[in-house]
């Protein structure tokens, strides 16, 4: 048996010698091939392949959208966005086949939930806290979209935010950096699968790098002030993360940081992404930010904006044209050397290599795969898995709760029930006419609707009160759709107030006053305020923008076919004025609640309208036996372990959170950290021990130098079912 084991072994390490071998030597066949090409480019062909140009539609201030087709052919344009369809991108790369080199063209676009089959809004996704789900729905997003001819996706958006204001935190994984890290790992997996050059998968774009999710008072494309020590432990973890997990491309922010704007930043781009983190592939700009530089006041002109994006490290440029129009100058006059352009050039051309498009440009236009793989019923069924988990139950006063199959007759009210476009939540490629609404799905369920439309989108008024009253007292039960419109979250919509209309919210209340069951469904794209809602309405879920399959997947947990799971992945506020709100705050010398000479506001509540993690379950989870083990494993110190038992109803799903304490530090740091969880399913009774592996991950934090340190001494270990129903235990290292 030993002898069989030992030549396991040694075949094992065969194995991976062989393949590691074949990697260098495709390395060098690559290295050798691109080489080889850039002797043969002209500087302005090089120049081309650090431009990029939209296409069918703008995704920004619409400028410079103008047909493209000769220059491409010219070779002088590298890559072009908002172009789509195997038909489409198959024309434009016939274009830059006639080009003297015919170096292929790279199709991007925003495919930030799902494609033309959408999914729910990342920070829906990410209120799943299910890893798998979510890298699941980005694999289904690349397949859909590399069958229309994409390479690239602008996506994910790993940008921390604690400012439910800011209109784009839709897009992210929330407030907190542990747990963000994970899921933008997730999301770029997804997206880029193990193999570049396989045609279903595309490259991932790591963005806003960094801290755009920082904005001074939440308003998009604002700046960002902080320290270092700040940025490394709060904002900087996911791009380090998504870099780690191989992203293919980062994207430069809009803002500036610590005085410079992002894209003409050298620190960020050159010094830590390129140098320190080793990052081998290419940076774009957002669109038009070269040429923001000017409006910042950082560049004097055009040809200033082309000398420090360049500089810095920005190898391709979105849109506005500095680059095209500056940097053969700026060569031939000496003020900058070709090598910073070959820098660029290269690790752009290293991509298209990688892509498989020099051996193949058209494998993605394939119109036949297009027509098999849209809308796809695979796709949809992925799209309604993860939609179910996006769902965050807050309420379930009386157990109103999964809805009783003898019921015979809903009250629906509210126009979002019927809204396709609006289901699709913001950024969306989705296809709206094809996107269940909750109307259509409870039709399909043979269920008898009153629907009322009970208030007007437009004005956010109540309109034909009576009516809507006679709909409720004819129904059994009353689901109410409340919240935003998918206009009202995303880029460019930041808000000064994040409340529910009055109008919605005391619409509920009349209807509360008739005695009939309510369950009131917040449709948001971000945190919102609803007190009114809040404490009237007994029955409340989350359920964000699910897209596609928004109406079957509601329904579905209106009825207990799936057991609600999710948890909020950022802080809901009670009052306008307690933003930015987040969990993982400092103590303060004064720590709030300490005795009068406190941190507090003396008008308002410190304390959220719903936690960081929060989420209910239509059965109930205790916590018992929290403990501390010794562990015998390298690098792992201890391990923390409670037991979870399933004690109500129904079989489900729990999100045990671990949080950490740093009892005393160099520097100050947050009351708790997350700083693992572990979703688990248990059916009625059954109980499961939990385990948390305590290593340097758990216990570290970065200096205010930017370098990570573990220091001893005393920690509080926390867990429970979100950041403030926690469970505690002492740990000295």
């Amino acid at each position: 048996m030993k002898r069989l084991i030992s030549f396991l072994f040694c075949v094992a390490v065969f194995m991976l010698c062989a393949g590691a071998e074949r990697e260098t030597k495709n390395q060098k066949e690559m290295n050798r091939f691109i080489e080889n090409l850039m002797k043969q480019m002209t500087l302005e062909e090089k120049i081309g392949q650090l431009s990029q140009c939209s296409g069918e539609f703008a995704t920004g201030p619409d400028n410079h959208r103008i047909s493209r087709t000769e220059e491409i052919s010219q070779g002088l344009i590298g890559s072009m966005l908002n172009v789509s369809g195997a038909e489409k991108t198959r024309q434009m790369q016939e274009a830059a086949m006639q080009s003297r080199l015919k170096i292929p063209l790279i199709f991007g676009q925003d495919v930030i939930h799902g494609f033309r089959t959408g999914f729910p809004i990342p920070l829906a996704e990410a209120a799943s806290f299910d890893l798998k789900a979510i890298e699941q729905s980005a694999r289904c997003a690349a397949i859909e979209a590399s069958a229309a001819g994409l390479h690239w996706t602008f996506a994910p958006m790993v940008d921390i935010s604690w400012d439910a204001r800011w209109g784009r935190v839709l897009e992210g994984a929330g407030e907190d950096p542990y747990y963000g890290s994970l899921v933008a790992q997730a999301r770029v997996r997804g997206f880029q699968g193990n193999d570049l050059s396989a045609n279903n998968t595309i490259m991932a774009c790591v963005k806003h790098f960094a801290a755009y999710g920082a904005p001074a008072a939440g308003k998009d494309y604002n700046s960002v002030d902080m320290s270092m020590g700040h940025f490394a432990n709060f904002y900087m973890p996911p791009y380090q993360a998504a870099l780690e997990a191989g992203a293919a491309t980062f994207m430069s922010a809009f803002n500036d940081f610590n005085n410079q704007p992002s894209t003409g930043n050298s620190f960020l781009l050159r010094h830590l992404l390129k140098g320190e983190w080793g990052f081998k592939g290419f940076v774009v700009s957002d669109w038009g930010s070269v040429q923001e530089m000017i409006s910042h006041r950082y560049a004097r002109d055009e040809r200033e904006a082309a000398l420090k994006g360049i500089t810095a490290g920005l190898d391709m440029e979105m849109v506005s044209e500095c680059y095209r129009h500056n940097l053969a100058q700026l060569v031939a006059d000496g003020t900058i050397d070709e090598e910073l352009i070959d820098d660029a050039v290269r690790r752009i051309l290293v991509k298209k290599y990688e892509l498989g498009l020099f051996e193949d440009p058209f494998r993605y236009c394939d119109v036949e795969r297009e027509k098999k793989i849209t809308h796809s019923q695979p796709l949809r069924d992925a799209s309604r898995h993860m939609a179910e988990r996006s769902i965050v139950l807050l309420k379930n006063e009386q157990n109103i709760l999964p809805l009783s199959p003898n019921i015979k007759s809903v009250a629906l009210i509210g126009p979002l029930s019927k809204s396709q476009k609006d289901m699709c939540g913001a950024w969306s490629c989705a296809d709206p006419s094809r996107v269940i609404t909750l109307y259509e799905a409870m039709q399909q369920r043979g269920v008898t609707i009153n629907y009322s439309e009970g208030y007007d989108l437009e004005s956010d008024k109540i309109v034909d009160l009576p009516h809507t009253l006679a709909q409720v007292n004819r129904s059994d039960v009353v689901v109410i759709a409340m919240g935003e419109e998918a206009w009202e979250s995303g880029e460019m919509r930041s808000k000064a107030d994040i409340n529910i209309p009055a109008g919605q919210q005391q619409l509920v209340e009349e209807i509360v006053k008739t005695g009939k069951p309510v369950v009131v469904l917040m449709m948001c794209g971000r945190p919102v305020i609803f007190n009114t809602i809040r404490e009237k309405a007994p029955a409340i879920l989350c359920t964000w923008w699910l897209s596609s399959e928004a109406g079957p997947a509601i329904c579905n947990v209106l009825w207990g076919d799936y057991n609600p799971s999710g948890k909020l992945p950022m802080t809901f506020p009670q009052h306008i004025g307690q933003i930015p709100l987040y969990y993982q705050y400092k103590s303060t010398g004064r720590p709030a609640g300490q005795d009068v000479w406190c941190t507090k506001y003396i008008d308002q509540s410190d304390q959220p309208a719903y936690p960081f993690g929060y989420g209910l379950s239509y059965t109930r989870f205790d916590y018992s036996n929290l403990r501390i083990e010794k562990s015998s494993e390298e690098g792992v110190y201890a391990n923390v372990l409670v037991d979870v038992t399933n004690t109500g109803r129904y079989d489900g799903e729990e999100v045990v959170q671990f949080y950490v304490r740093d009892e005393y530090a160099s520097i100050t740091r947050p009351v708790k950290e997350l700083r693992g969880f572990e979703k688990i399913a248990l059916k009625r009774g059954e109980t499961r021990t939990v385990k948390f592996p305590v290593t340097d991950k758990q216990l570290g934090f970065y200096d205010n130098q930017m370098n990570y340190v573990v220091e001893p001494g005393d920690f509080t270990f926390m867990v429970g079912p979100n950041s403030q129903e926690v469970q505690s235990v002492l740990f000295t290292l």
